[in-house]
């Protein structure tokens, strides 16, 4: 029974939305022949209930199929109803919304003649229209008179001193401009003001409305977009200019803009006067060419100006990258292309004769945001240059780090622009899901793609704050380390300081970080549009666990360089040795190590297979030197000697920053075959040893030579037997001293293969 209580409400849900009555086969219950079932109407639970409790359960699940094979069809035959009528509005609808005002081009001069003569004889003829001009010279003057008396009283605040743009910070231009602009918008709005009250105190009502078109779409519209574009191309004073714009350029764009907001005006009065006079938009189909008539306004004109928009986009700041440059080259084309875009979206819409959504001109709006978008983008270049803190510290790391810190501020302002210009157009076309399907545009489509975009916009900016806040902390801790990546040698000494434990972990960190950031908010912009993101998860499960399995050589050397890190037991910089292996630590990433060896070579070792690690860049280094001398040497001489090397050394400007103890002399260490070895030691910090050995070793021998001393030379001597009697001619000399000689090559040799054994 619970089965057929909610059978009997499912098909109630399911049919709710049918209008016409369904006729559903079934076989009755041990019956062959097929019998027709009408369901009762109205449908509601309790006729359900009563229907399904005559039932049988086979013929109750006979009937609920049926049902749901029905509604999975209309939603199906919906949906390609749906798309096809969208590819009809999108090319043959459109289409036919540019041939039908073609073909009444002859309706527009009769329909415009009969708003004027309606218009006419409204106002009385002739004599009424001597009387609607002088009304319109008589409240313009007014309002001009005004205006001027305000003009006079801010002369200071409209008028822009001369200044030096070196010298001038962005601030005082910014301020300057937004004076001047807002004297310029507050004198509009005083004219306007004052010619309406004007008007409505003096003109007769049947003249007002007319009025207070020309005032406000024809007079006051065009001038308030002539004050911004004041404000950004500044035609009479270059110094102030924001935009990267020739003068001649910048004075024809703020002529070309007056003239377009004098025609976008003109566009919203005529049409508000032809419906007052009794001619609906419809059928003249007047907007439809003053809308092609800006279009193709626009067109010739990023034409005409396509090298001044190349220069405006690429801005004055030098440091222009590739892709900044290729987007400044096609910055007019792709103006260009925006424009006829937007026309034909237009056409669209009018086909699905949708004309009240463009009742607020989202076409118009969207299509200066377009075009304008670039030119902001210039503009946060600039900004970027101008407001980006002081580089900290000095040198390439710091250099480096100061650019990345301007590129990545540009990138985050341009994120920002971006989600403005997105969520911007969204509000301009109303694209709320419920406003679009109401449009018949695709509104799920839509809505979903906008969401997506701002999600990943969020995604991004928090991936490049995160990255910008590291890469400053790690450039930091470079700079005061020290390090200079211009000036890393190949084929050093080795064995330098390394940097700090917070140097070597941040690049670790923002990787990671990276990582995380991109799947997180990939998984949240593909969920957002539908995608079902379980199969990526368990896919991703799936994997970890062939890796657990199948990769244990990968998780021990992840897990061990953990371990590693956190007893920090080496950083980028430092001189270790990895039981054979010896080199300067160059690089480290999740799973393994580089080693830079002295002499050139890389040697990559997985975190796994380190059993010990030897450093030698910490804290300080104690360097013991050997010296062999002649038997009949006076040691103390020698201390002598080096303990006067060690003071020298202390006060030469170029090593007394790097001695932790000074050079001294240990004694003699030991008596060999060829003479005493002598030792002598200093403590220095990491990375100076090998520098302050090199000059140690080039002062002993100064000072031996300049007191009369010698180095010990290995000798081989050759004992004869005593031979009475037998002369040794020079021939047997020569034999002699050639088996000396070779056996003294020999013996170098294994010294040489014991050193490289050592090394």
């Amino acid at each position: 029974m619970h089965l057929r209580y909610l059978v009997a409400f499912l098909i109630a849900a399911l049919t709710w939305a049918n209008t016409a009555d369904a006729q559903v086969p079934f076989l009755s219950s041990g019956a062959t022949a097929e019998i027709t079932l009408s369901l009762p109407e109205p449908l509601t639970t309790e006729s359900a209930n009563a229907l399904i409790s005559r039932l049988s359960d086979s013929e109750v699940r006979a009937l609920l199929l049926d049902q749901l094979n029905t509604q999975a069809e209309k939603i199906v035959s919906d949906d390609a109803a749906g798309n096809e009528v969208f590819l009809y509005h999108a090319t043959s609808g459109a289409w036919q919304s540019v041939v039908i005002p073609i073909k009444r081009l002859p309706d527009l001069f009769s329909g415009q003649a009969r708003a004027f003569t309606q218009f006419y004889e409204t106002i009385g003829g002739a004599i009424g229209l001597l009387q609607l001009l002088g009304y319109m010279a008589l409240v313009f003057a007014i309002g001009a008179l005004f205006e001027i008396v305000f003009r006079r009283a801010t002369r200071g605040w409209h008028i822009l001193p001369p200044a030096d743009p070196d010298n001038t910070t962005l601030r005082e231009t910014l301020q300057l401009l937004a004076q001047r602009l807002t004297t310029q918008v507050v004198a509009v709005v005083i004219f306007v003001v004052a010619a309406r009250t004007a008007g409505q105190l003096l003109i007769p009502e049947m003249f007002l409305a007319t009025v207070k078109l020309v005032g406000i779409y024809m007079i006051g519209f065009p001038r308030l977009m002539l004050a911004f574009a004041f404000f950004f191309f500044a035609p009479m004073n270059p110094e102030y200019r924001l935009l990267n714009v020739a003068t001649p350029a910048a004075r024809a764009f703020c002529f070309h803009q007056f003239w377009i907001a004098m025609l976008l005006g003109f566009s919203g009065a005529i049409q508000i006067f032809n419906a007052n006079n009794g001619i609906p938009p419809g059928l003249t189909r007047l907007a439809f060419w003053l809308n092609l008539g800006l279009h193709i306004y626009l067109v010739i004109l990023f034409w005409r100006y396509r090298k001044d928009g190349v220069e405006m986009m690429r801005g004055a700041d030098p440091d222009v990258t590739p892709t900044e440059e290729r987007a400044a080259q096609l910055y007019p084309y792709a103006n260009i292309a925006i424009i006829i875009t937007v026309w034909w979206i237009i056409n669209i819409v009018v086909s699905y004769g949708n004309f009240e959504l463009l009742a607020t001109a989202p076409h118009y709006k969207t299509m200066i945001l377009l075009m304008f978008a670039p030119a902001m983008d210039t503009a946060i270049r600039g900004l970027v240059r101008h407001l980006t803190p002081a580089m900290t510290g000095e040198g390439p790391v710091a250099e480096r780090a100061y650019y990345a810190s301007k590129r990545s501020y540009i990138r985050i302002g341009r994120v920002v622009i971006f989600a403005i210009v997105v969520l911007s157009i969204a509000d301009f076309w109303g694209m709320s899901a419920t406003a679009i399907a109401a449009a018949g545009v695709g509104a799920q489509l839509a809505a979903n793609v906008i969401e997506f975009l701002i999600i990943m916009s969020i995604g991004y900016l928090l991936y490049e704050a995160v990255s910008l806040f590291v890469n400053r902390k790690l450039a930091a801790e470079q700079t005061a380390a020290g390090y200079m990546p211009d000036e890393q040698q190949v084929g050093g000494d080795g064995g330098g300081a390394g940097g700090s434990r917070l140097s070597t972990v941040l690049p670790l960190i923002l990787l990671v970080a990276r990582i995380f950031i991109v799947t997180l908010f990939l998984l949240l912009g593909l969920s957002n549009i539908g995608v079902d993101t379980t199969p990526l998860l368990a896919g991703a499960s799936i994997v970890g666990l062939a890796i657990g399995f199948g990769a244990q050589k990968l998780v021990t050397d992840v897990v061990s360089g953990i371990f590693f890190l956190v007893d920090d037991a080496f950083r980028v910089g430092e001189y270790v040795t990895v039981e054979d292996t010896m080199g300067t630590v160059e690089k480290i990433s999740i799973r393994s190590m580089q080693l830079r060896h002295h002499k050139g070579p890389i040697h990559t070792i997985p975190y796994g297979e380190i059993p010990k690690i030897t450093n030698f860049s910490r804290d300080w280094v104690i360097m013991k030197l050997r010296f062999t001398v002649p038997f009949n040497t006076d040691p103390n001489k020698i201390k002598k000697i080096f303990k006067k090397i060690g003071q020298d050394l202390l006060v030469l400007e170029e090593f007394k920053d790097d001695f932790l103890q000074p050079f001294k002399s240990q004694g003699v260490l030991e008596i060999d075959d060829v003479g005493m070895v002598f030792r002598g030691k200093f403590m220095a910090k990491p990375g100076s040893q090998f520098t302050i050995r090199k000059e140690i070793f080039s002062r002993v021998n100064a000072a031996f030579a300049e007191n009369g001393l010698e180095f010990a030379r290995r000798e081989v001597r050759v004992a004869l037997p005593p031979m009475e009697g037998v002369k040794l001619t020079e021939e047997d000399k020569q034999a002699i001293s050639a088996a000396a000689t070779q056996s003294v090559q020999e013996l170098k040799a294994e010294d040489g293969a014991a050193q490289n054994n050592k090394r």
